[in-house]
């Protein structure tokens, strides 16, 4: 009788663990990852230094900025990731006491185990422990409101307690209130509304709240104003550049009254498109895209400020919280366009320049 072939149904190099040992080895890798952030917990907690494959250096102890940068493989342990990332989206605090919760509950599962009792079992028995839970902690939980600052300020510097902020938690935990109440509407946050821009040169107690939008752009030409009070905002989607033939195009030239000819027509179409822009009333102008140098050279003549290259989102947060609309077509362009802001401003420090658009409307969605 001839000998039968055997059948894989596992590729080569494949571990395969069953049953109780599964069990263990899954237990073990999530309380694994429970051990490795529990040291962060508390007012005691201390910071973990990372390092990653390529030298980058992240000290952190917010659980799921640790987790997230660790290389985890094994699968058991990757779910234990995810519960700290799905706290960090729903809640935007407690990873590394969810975390731990997990690794505990874990912890105890073991032990039912050894008692021979069935790991379905188990799981029932949490749900409804959750389910109870629950209902107690709607019992002693307290509702809370934009009108109660104080404690919403409490919560802001119990978030900070054990960070890097912690220093001048305080005053973030003001500024951080305040920008929540202004971007709350009929008790929903559109946390969208909000945007952090970092700036190097100053330290954290100098952060401060600004009551429109933030670039992290600076003026295309240095003559330009560096602030414009009252300002009359443009959002162009269009470039104030010549435009390049879409098929290729050559250009016979033959006399050098020609080519000046072709460089002053040039010159007038610039013009021309700056002096729509001053037609519509606008002295600041936001660019999706390119601006020209010899149009540089006339808005900076007609006192405009401008920046390019704007990316879309910072150009529809700007439309929102102006009441400009974007242009895609200078030839559309009127005062109806225009947005309005107290001011609009460039500041430096150090090397590095940002654009502040201050005391602009305040639109929720």
């Amino acid at each position: 009788m001839a000998e039968k072939q055997p059948i894989f149904i596992l590729p080569e190099n494949v571990q395969r663990i069953i049953g109780r040992d599964a069990q263990r080895n899954n237990i073990m890798a999530a309380r694994l990852v429970a051990d490795t952030v529990k040291t962060t917990l508390g007012p005691k907690g201390m910071d973990k230094m990372l390092v990653s494959s390529i030298g980058d250096i992240t000290v952190t102890n917010d659980g799921v900025t640790i987790l997230e940068e660790m290389e985890i493989e094994h699968p058991a342990a990757k779910m234990m990731v995810e519960i700290a990332k799905t706290q960090e989206e729903a809640v935007g605090d407690g990873t590394t006491t969810a975390v731990i919760i997990a690794g505990k509950l874990l912890e105890n599962a073991e032990a039912l185990l050894d008692k021979k009792i069935h790991p379905t079992v188990i799981a029932r028995g949490y749900r409804i422990a959750s389910k109870k839970a629950q209902e107690i902690l709607q019992q002693i939980s307290l509702n809370v409101t934009v009108k109660d600052e104080l404690l919403l300020k409490q919560i802001a510097s119990t978030a900070m307690t054990g960070k890097g902020a912690e220093i001048a938690k305080e005053k973030l935990s003001d500024i951080i209130v305040k920008a929540v109440k202004a971007v709350t509407e009929n008790g929903k946050v559109y946390k969208e509304n909000i945007k952090l821009e970092k700036r190097k040169g100053k330290g954290i107690e100098d952060t401060e709240l600004v009551e429109g939008i933030v670039l992290d752009k600076e003026k295309v030409h240095a003559d330009m104003p560096s602030q414009v009070k009252n300002a009359k905002i443009a959002l162009l989607d269009c470039a104030l550049e010549i435009k390049s033939p879409e098929t290729e195009t050559k250009i016979s030239v033959s006399s050098p009254e020609q080519l000046q000819h072709f460089l002053e027509q040039e010159e007038r179409i610039l013009k021309g498109m700056v002096e729509k822009i001053k037609k519509a009333g606008a002295n600041v102008v936001f660019c999706q895209k390119g601006i020209d140098d010899v149009a540089q050279y006339y808005l900076t003549k007609a006192g405009i400020f401008a920046a390019r290259r704007v990316s879309k989102s910072d150009m529809e947060n700007l439309a929102r919280a102006t009441g400009a609309k974007i242009v895609s077509n200078l030839n559309e362009l009127s005062s109806k366009e225009l947005g309005k802001a107290a001011s609009v401003s460039e500041e430096r420090e150090l090397e590095e320049a940002m654009i502040f658009v201050r005391a602009v409307r305040i639109q929720k969605h």
